[in-house]
């Protein structure tokens, strides 16, 4: 009879996963529920990227485990380790290492808040992370559970090509409202208020931010099998795995994060079946609880008042579940459905079958219900909830509107979607003289802004005089007008001037036509000037009308808009780097 060999452990594992990562957290979650019993993580420092997991699914985890050499022991793998020795059927090894080629979107400036691919310690402060893989998902749940507010910056992200780890994690931190994603937005430059980061984007409808600290997360490649000790024979088992994406000099073993649990399964464990992730049309047809499923997964507020001016167009406060709802009068936050729910119309959806499980997602300038319940003007930072105004958008040929036709259907009481954080620069702030005239300009719900800075004004003792004209298409489209006409009678320098282009007897006239026609001067005696005047314009981009520059060439719409009336009379375009008296921001 043989005697055992003391140095080869008797208990074997099916999996050893190397590396507490989100793509390793994700196959030990999936293989233990297909039915392998024995998973083992192995992670080297104090800490997974997502703790979260670990009590729920019952992982087990060697924490302050270095691994030292993977070799082949008879029929199984051995693992060694700085402190103990593992037999298993595989290993997955998911720590990735930097890629060392990769080159930032942007200079990386040379600052102690600045930083690639880890931040050290942190807490309480305002972070922006910057990328699109596993990883920054990580660093920015990292950075929330160590009570920092963060913004994830990550134009071009693909959730579906996360880990599924990562992509729940995302998801959570979304619904919590606990982290603010930036799908569209990318840094494009980076200067300094003193010492601390100002973030410029391209996405005009993100404001430069000033942050604490930024960090750049970048891609991961996969781990050289030298890094953990894999020798020749081990590898050419096919037993062990690698996370990250194939290529010709990694191992044939390699794939990424969404899907190497399952190629593990099909190739080494062939007494388990592992599901692959559903497509949008396989969980709408098989699974009967799919839609309350979803909204549940994604929204994170409820309707509290919906209210039709008419059928096309609405009222409506979103309040949500936590979270905060201040903000500045003129800023917007993104508001969501998903392409499950019902629409009002019969239109060609393109897009319904494919992204059947996923979020439309639209930002909206936040409204102002104007007077509270006992008719003072309204402080809308004391309140729990945000209003919002929007019209139903009609499909064309060119185009299949995918959020507003299934608003369309809700109603108080119904669940939606709340963007984290509200955003934008289109504000009062350059406003600093009580005294000065001040003058909105809008078409139909493009007025939503100037609601709140109008009642920000008066709230304030404003006594300039203010203006806001609005043009719609019939009197009925003015959803706002019963509250605009008794400010009027509350505060003489307050002026409403509605203006339907397709009321019967009420001759058709356009924004432009009251700076053509100096109406603000003969009529309401207010005089415009570049020197104290500030003009705001909300809506259609042929009322406002923005010139572009070529060769050090300004040219104009053919088209007349306001900004070339305005700045006939000596008017500027008020810019990220160079303050003006218009203030615009594009409604279409």
């Amino acid at each position: 009879m043989d005697t055992p060999d003391p140095s080869i452990p008797t208990q074997i594992y099916d999996l050893v996963i190397i590396g507490g990562t989100a793509g390793g957290l994700s196959t030990a979650v999936s293989s233990l529920r297909s039915g392998l019993r024995r998973v083992r993580i192995i992670e080297s420092s104090s800490r997974v990227a997502l703790p979260d997991l670990i009590g729920p699914n019952q992982l087990d985890v060697g924490f302050g485990e270095t691994v030292a050499s993977i070799d082949v022991g008879g029929d199984h793998l051995i693992v060694d380790t700085d402190r103990l020795s593992y037999r298993t059927r595989a290993v997955l090894v998911a720590d990735r290492r930097a890629d060392t080629s990769w080159i930032p979107p942007i200079p990386i400036p040379d600052s102690p808040r600045v930083h690639l691919d880890a931040i050290g310690s942190a807490t309480d402060q305002d972070v922006l992370v910057v990328g699109l893989s596993d990883h920054a998902v990580e660093l920015t749940a990292q950075l929330v559970d160590g009570g920092n507010r963060v913004v994830l910056a990550a134009a071009g992200m693909d959730p579906s090509r996360l880990s599924p780890a990562a992509e729940r994690a995302l998801r959570a931190l979304e619904r919590g409202r606990q982290a603010t994603l930036l799908y569209r937005s990318s840094p494009q430059h980076i200067t300094f208020t003193g010492e601390y980061p100002m973030v410029e984007f391209g996405d005009r409808r993100t404001p430069d931010l000033q942050f604490d600290q930024v960090v750049f997360a970048s891609p991961r490649q996969v781990s050289d099998p030298a890094d953990v000790g894999v020798t020749a024979s081990a590898l050419d088992s096919g037993k062990v795995w690698f996370l990250g994406d194939p290529g010709d000099d990694r191992p044939e073993t390699t794939a990424p994060g969404w899907q190497v649990g399952l190629a593990m399964a099909e190739a080494l464990f062939p007494e388990v079946e592992v599901a692959p992730p559903r497509t949008p049309h396989e969980r709408r047809t098989q699974h009967v609880g799919a839609i309350e499923e979803l909204r549940h997964e994604h929204y994170n507020a409820t309707i509290t008042h919906f209210e039709p001016t008419h059928s096309d167009l609405w009222v409506l406060r979103v309040k949500p579940d936590q979270g905060d709802t201040s903000y500045l009068p003129g800023q917007y936050a993104s508001l969501g459905l998903g392409y499950w729910e019902e629409r009002i119309d019969d239109a060609p959806d393109p897009e319904a079958d494919t992204r059947w499980d996923k979020l439309i997602r639209r930002s909206y300038s936040i409204s102002s219900r104007m007077f509270d319940d006992h008719g003072y003007l309204t402080d809308e930072n004391g309140l729990d909830e945000l209003e919002f105004y929007i019209v139903l958008v009609a499909p064309t040929p060119d185009n299949t509107p995918a959020l507003t036709p299934r608003l369309a259907l809700k109603r108080d009481g119904d669940r939606i979607y709340l963007g984290p954080k509200v955003a934008g620069r289109y504000t009062l702030k350059s406003v600093i003289d009580p005294r000065a005239e001040i003058v909105f300009f809008s078409t139909g719900t493009g007025e939503a802004p100037h609601n709140g800075m109008v009642i920000d004004l008066l709230r304030k003792g404003h006594t300039g005089p203010i203006i806001s004209a609005v043009t719609v298409r019939e009197s009925a489209d003015l959803g706002y007008a019963d509250k605009h006409r008794e400010l009027e009678s509350r505060y003489a320098n307050y002026h409403y001037l509605p203006m339907p282009t397709r009321e019967p007897g009420i001759p058709k006239r356009y924004l432009q036509d009251l700076l053509r026609d100096d109406d603000f001067g003969s009529k309401l005696g207010v005089q415009l000037s570049p020197s104290s005047s500030h003009v705001f314009l909300c809506g259609n981009p042929a009322m406002i009308g923005l010139p572009e520059e070529v060769d050090g060439v300004t040219t104009f719409p053919e088209t007349t808009g306001v900004v070339e009336l305005l700045a006939e009379q000596g008017f500027t375009l008020d810019r990220r780097n160079a303050p003006g008296n218009i203030h615009y921001e594009e409604y279409w």
